[in-house]
């Protein structure tokens, strides 16, 4: 019989999705304030992988990803996910020229993976509890990070990748 374990700390990452660079600022000086410094921090990248959001976020979107410096418990990524969420609620009311201003995904890497939150139930996605399930994105296999099956394009872009590798070789070297 299996003993168990408390599991070993994460590094948070957050994708985050909006038109206005501005929001990128506002999101992060929130999550800040919540998770501590930001370690990483992506260019921004176009987003042209989907036309997805355009309806409830407009066009032209960028995305732009930031770590953590502080490791967290992945067992709080449900709370996470939740708080984020609210965090776009907020910013929606505040800047209401498009009906979903930004969006915001959090979720962690590890040394095996990239794991993703959502409040969306699929077939590969394992329930956290309070309406938030879990997805593993990537897998770090062969020396790489990997796209599974049920990955997003933009998620198998070169330009993700090697954000989510840097983030991993720092948390491999506990920053």
């Amino acid at each position: 019989m299996a003993t168990p374990h408390a599991p070993e700390p994460v590094t948070l990452v957050v994708g985050m999705l909006a038109a206005k660079p501005r929001l990128f600022e506002l999101a992060e000086a929130e999550l800040i304030a919540r998770h501590g410094p930001v370690d990483l921090r992506s260019p921004l990248i176009d987003f042209t992988f989907t036309d997805y959001y355009a309806g409830e976020m407009g066009p032209d979107l960028k995305r732009r990803f930031i770590s953590f410096a502080r490791p967290v418990d992945p067992g709080d990524l449900a709370a996470v996910k939740l708080a984020t969420n609210e965090l776009e609620r907020r910013l929606a009311a505040a800047d209401r020229s498009v009906p979903r201003p930004v969006n915001l995904d959090p979720g962690y890497i590890c040394g095996s993976k990239l794991v993703l939150a959502s409040a969306k139930d699929r077939a590969q996605r394992i329930y956290l509890g309070h309406g938030i399930y879990a997805e593993i994105t990537l897998e770090y296999r062969g020396r790489r990070f990997r796209p599974v099956e049920t990955t997003y394009p933009d998620y198998r872009s070169p330009e993700y990748i090697a954000f989510f590798t840097k983030v991993r070789e720092r948390h491999l070297l506990g920053k």
